[in-house]
């Protein structure tokens, strides 16, 4: 299937009414980026794509459309080869990344890391010291996604406390991942949220997720309520 072949068969697929509430979800892209396709479809389209020449579309495929770039994420996570193999096209893809709607689902499908988290591991750490806002949240959204566990806690925390971003999606990032560690590993985040480095902006975020959660007793979401810094 040719570039043009594949953006005309997303424009059958896209709806106008869903074009409008998907674009309203991203406010830092363009409107008339986002034609409009289901996530379903787009994932049943990757399956095809995996299948088939992927490592050819990958190369050259192309990047105008928000959708064209969605699909690109899905195939590399569709794809059943080793890291080793993925490498150049993750780093190839991940500078493509300009919206959290496409890191946080390139991270979802991106399930490599669950065979090879060392190896994984060592990638991710070159984009969470990157300048590139979305390069850093494809790094935190994939320890909360991936690295939850006691093997790689002490190193999230210390990565979480050396980002200094100042993007709001990034700060988001950070603070979704504190909250997700929170249930599973309370003792050690409490620890960790009485003695860190994080911004108060995405400290007071943290708290307020783990508040949020439904895994979280409402006693701990009482006592939290105090823990607001002051100043």
């Amino acid at each position: 299937m040719t570039n043009q072949e594949l953006r005309e068969r997303l424009i059958m697929m896209s709806e106008r009414d869903y074009q409008r509430f998907a674009s309203s979800l991203i406010p830092n892209i363009e409107p008339d980026r986002v034609l409009g396709v289901r996530l379903p479809l787009l994932r049943k389209l990757a399956g095809e794509l995996a299948r088939e020449d992927w490592s050819g579309y990958l190369r050259d495929a192309w990047d105008g459309y928000f959708e064209e770039t969605m699909l690109q994420g899905m195939v590399l996570g569709l794809v059943r080869a080793p890291l080793s193999k993925l490498e150049p096209y993750l780093r190839r893809f991940v500078p493509k990344i300009d919206n959290w709607s496409v890191c946080d689902s390139f991270c979802t499908g991106l399930k490599t890391a669950r065979q090879e988290p060392e190896k994984m591991w060592e990638i991710l750490e070159t984009y969470l010291n990157s300048r590139q806002a979305y390069e850093v949240r494809f790094g935190v959204v994939m320890i909360l996604k991936y690295y939850v566990n006691e093997s790689y806690m002490e190193r999230a925390f210390a990565w979480f406390d050396r980002i200094e971003h100042p993007d709001y999606y990034v700060k988001m990032a950070v603070a979704w991942a504190v909250s997700v560690y929170y249930p599973a590993y309370p003792q050690q985040t409490r620890a960790y949220l009485r003695d860190n480095c994080l911004d108060d902006f995405t400290y007071h975020k943290a708290i307020q997720k783990i508040r949020e959660s439904l895994q979280v007793s409402k006693e701990e979401k009482e006592e939290l309520k105090q823990w607001k810094r002051q100043g």
